[in-house]
């Protein structure tokens, strides 16, 4: 029987996306923080986030104001569901996001295992007019 090298967790080392340009950008700096599971029975779950948030002037999470909601959902991801691998390509089927869109949909991401390190790298995303993709270093804990 041959072991998924999937399942454990895994913390995020550093998060880029790159343009066919050349141009690199951090979108949450280039010390974000996150974790990322998968588990024996094919379900994964991502959590990411910028670091350094800012908090809310309220302790209560419901009262915070429209700029501190904004900036929360900014600079913060996380969703879960099952996944499954074909070929290079590991795909997580999104049952629950933070981002409503994402939901019932998949999210692909092609991969390469370095050591203890995962490299996932996303699809084309288009924002505006140019095309991006994401890269992600995770290392295993």
């Amino acid at each position: 029987m041959t072991q998924n090298p999937f399942v454990g967790t895994w913390r995020l080392l550093s998060y880029e996306v790159r343009r066919a340009d050349g141009e690199v950008r951090y979108p949450w700096g280039q010390d974000p923080v996150g974790f990322l599971m998968y588990s024996e029975e094919g379900y994964v779950s991502v959590a990411m986030m910028s670091a350094n948030r800012p908090r809310f002037s309220a302790k209560d999470i419901k009262r915070g104001t429209t700029e501190e909601k904004v900036a929360a959902v900014d600079t913060y991801i996380s969703y879960c569901g099952r996944y499954e691998v074909q070929g290079d390509t590991v795909i997580h089927h999104v049952e629950v996001c933070l981002f409503p869109n994402w939901i019932g949909n998949d999210q692909k991401r092609t991969f390469k295992f370095d050591g203890d390190r995962l490299l996932l790298s996303t699809e084309p995303i288009a924002v505006g007019e140019m095309q991006w993709t994401g890269h992600l270093i995770w290392e295993r804990i």
